[in-house]
């Protein structure tokens, strides 16, 4: 089992004095800011001089600088832009701005892992990934609480890395929660493993696939819809609360009966086969080649991918669906 770090562990100390550029002002990043400024530290916000995100900071009261200026007054810089916006910012407007010595800080490992950014030798560099989202992250801490996050040491110039990444966990609040240390190369591997085959690939093709399975057979679609789509957040908030044990517990029997036959028949060994060649394709770098190209083309097959979902009939029969759950605020995602 991983040590976990607590409050008690860290040394708020080590941020003192010093300025820290979040550049990002998203999900992750107004948290981040405004938890660290409420533990004391210096924050100024790094943005575009066109981003939409700079009147909202500037509000909640940061000074807000490009990225460029605030490379140059800062102490610590965090990325908190997406994965594929990270290398173009740092070649381009962090190196050629930052102080010798200035630590880098990350969110995720992906541009650091697969070689997008290669850090000057004289920096520290390490992660601190809160494992929730961004309004998560800010409304525990104003509760008092945290979310627990992962840290990781990537490079250790001044021999204090560990330290100052403590502090900067729980001065966001994860020293409440818990912090556990991995490193760029698993938090980066098991993360992209988890979006792809469980998360967000593999849940999101079980349902599909099995609300075309009963159509086809003739049920009608809105059946489908409840028993393959709809019903999933009632699965997942009883595992999310108390684990897969907790889930069977709560069902029917006939529910356990059917899950402990029937799943293992579904992912099988050939599905097996597929997480384990997913896997070695992200440990070995294709799928961070392959997404990179598609950024550098302009999306052309995500665009097409997205478009066709939405066209879908499960999503048409979803929106209809949703019309009658006033219990709920609808989304809906922009259209292709």
């Amino acid at each position: 089992m991983a040590h976990v770090y607590y409050d008690k562990d860290a040394d708020l100390s080590y941020l003192e004095g010093k300025t820290i550029a979040i550049i990002g002002y998203g999900s992750q990043g107004h948290a981040h800011a405004q938890n660290l400024r409420d533990s004391g530290a210096k924050v100024i916000i790094a943005l575009a001089p066109t981003s939409k995100s700079k009147a909202v900071a500037e509000k909640d009261g940061f000074e807000v600088f490009t990225v460029e200026e605030a490379a140059k007054r800062a102490d610590f810089i965090m990325f908190l832009l997406p994965d594929h916006l990270q290398a173009n910012a740092f070649n381009t407007q962090v190196k050629p701005n930052m102080k010798p010595g200035t630590k880098l800080l990350f969110a995720h490992g992906f541009a650091v892992h697969f070689g997008q950014i290669t850090p000057p030798a004289d920096s520290d560099v390490f992660m601190i990934a809160p494992k929730g989202p961004g309004h998560m992250v800010r409304s525990m801490y104003k509760e008092g609480k945290g979310v627990p996050c992962l840290i990781a040491i990537q490079q250790d110039v001044s021999g204090h890395a560990k330290d100052f990444a403590l502090a900067y966990a729980s001065a966001i609040g994860g020293g409440r929660a818990g912090v556990i240390e991995t490193s760029f190369r698993e938090e980066t591997e098991t993360d992209l493993f988890g979006e792809q085959v469980v998360l967000c690939g593999g849940v999101t093709e079980l349902m599909q696939q099995g609300f075309k399975t009963l159509v086809d057979a003739g049920y009608q679609p809105e059946m489908a819809y409840f028993e393959c789509i709809n019903e999933m957040k009632l699965i997942v908030d009883m595992i999310f609360e108390g684990g897969i044990s907790w889930m069977r517990y709560s069902v029917s029997d006939t529910a356990k009966f059917g899950d402990m036959t029937q799943g293992p028949r579904i992912i099988g060994e050939a599905s097996v086969k597929a997480m384990k060649q997913t896997l070695k394709e992200i440990q070995d770098g294709t799928f961070a080649r392959d997404w990179i190209l598609e950024n550098q083309s302009g999306r052309p097959r995500m665009k097409k991918w997205a478009k066709a979902a939405q066209e879908a009939q499960c999503e048409e029969v979803g929106r209809e669906l949703r019309k009658m759950m006033p219990w709920m605020e609808a989304k809906q995602a922009p259209k292709f």
